[in-house]
């Protein structure tokens, strides 16, 4: 069936499109994202798979609170630990065989003190062994969209093949922080403590973070560094600002104060030349369309959900916003039915896209109703 559309147009004034030219990076490869909207503010080399190294524990975090999420598993479950995951070097918080730590206290030691053996042992526990888990992991990564990413262990230490891409690293980063904000609780910490229960005896040790980014930069919320010898130093940096929140992803940084140093031009060069603008609110109603065969005429129609578009601070230029709703909509019709779309553009290109949906709903109209709009034709 053809398809009629009525367009209302209105304006706002948002940006245009011109990008400011970004700091020297001293990293094999960087990337910048904005995280509501995943828009690349700058990048280079930003999809060479390349040895993460703890940054790799992003998405190992990522799976727990999915199975938090989805009541796999609980905070206060208690998780034992296994010879293989007491046996992780590098970071580490010094887990026994046979101790018992719940799930909340390993998340807590990942999340702050990049403890390997914390890793592993929620890995197992989630995926019934390490490679269970990594399996996850990469089927995890393939529905995120990271094409350049391959997982072998849970907690990033080097083995071979196990590479990522800073695109794939902020890929999974804006996965983690947008749809799980309550991690920052942990990744804005900087210093905290756990109790080792063992026959041994009760001692407590304490945690502090790895990521000094917390401390050294205004508006920081993580998110995790990451360091081997094969990585060199890596860091997926996240700040928060006027409503805007920025993934800075750094890898292969030839030492730990320039990863950091770089991971701060690339946010200090968001934050200066880019801005996050709003679209409709969700629910405001931007029109209304004829109904056929309803107790009503018309229905109108409300922005389904939110939109967020990034652009740069200066040159400002109009954006136009088009309502498009299909024309031979027919009753009934319930709220919440998608019956067309808002779309932006700014210089005649359109930028983005969001549905319009049903306000109310309309009920199909009876034989009396539809014979008496019959006479009302006839009479006119």
């Amino acid at each position: 069936m053809l398809k009629k559309f009525i367009a209302l147009t209105l304006a706002l004034t948002f940006v245009t499109p011109v990008f400011a030219e970004p700091p020297a990076i001293d990293a094999k490869s960087y990337i910048l994202m904005e995280a509501s909207t995943g828009t690349i503010l700058s990048e280079s080399n930003s999809e060479e798979p390349l040895p993460p190294a703890s940054v790799t524990k992003i998405m190992t975090l990522l799976l727990i609170y999915d199975a938090v999420n989805s009541g796999k598993i609980k905070w206060n479950d208690m998780v034992t630990v296994s010879e293989h995951a007491a046996s992780m070097g590098g970071s580490q918080i010094f887990l026994e065989p046979n101790e018992q730590q719940s799930v909340e206290t390993l998340t807590k030691s990942i999340a702050i003190a990049s403890a390997n053996d914390a890793a592993v042992a929620m890995a197992e526990f989630i995926g019934g062994s390490e490679d269970g888990f990594v399996a996850m992991m990469n089927e995890k990564a393939k529905s995120l969209g990271m094409k350049n990413t391959t997982f072998v262990n849970a907690c990033g230490l080097d083995a071979e093949g196990h590479k990522m891409s800073a695109k794939d690293i902020a890929l999974m980063s804006r996965e983690l922080i947008t749809k799980y904000p309550d991690v920052k609780k942990y990744t804005t910490t900087w210093q905290d403590t756990i109790t080792h229960t063992t026959k041994k005896g009760t001692t407590e040790f304490g945690l502090t973070n790895t990521n000094k980014l917390i401390k050294w930069y205004k508006d920081a919320t993580g998110l995790k560094t990451g360091s081997t010898g094969k990585a060199l130093y890596c860091l997926s940096g996240t700040a928060l600002r006027d409503g805007m929140e920025l993934i800075a992803v750094v890898m292969a940084a030839p030492d730990p104060k320039v990863r950091f140093q770089t991971d701060m031009k690339l946010l200090d060069y968001g934050f200066a030349n880019y801005k996050l603008q709003k679209g409709k609110d969700v629910g405001e109603i931007v029109g209304e369309t004829s109904v056929y065969k309803g107790m009503s005429d018309t229905v109108k129609g409300a922005v389904a959900s939110p939109l967020n578009i990034v652009t740069p601070k200066e040159n400002s230029a109009k954006i136009d916003y088009k309502v498009e709703f299909s024309n031979g909509i027919i009753a009934p019709v319930k709220k919440g039915d998608k019956i067309g779309e808002i779309i932006y553009y700014s210089n005649n290109k359109e930028i983005a896209r969001c549905n319009v949906i049903a306000n109310n709903d309309v009920e199909k109209a009876g034989l009396c109703k539809n014979i008496g709009r019959l006479l009302q034709m006839w009479i006119k």
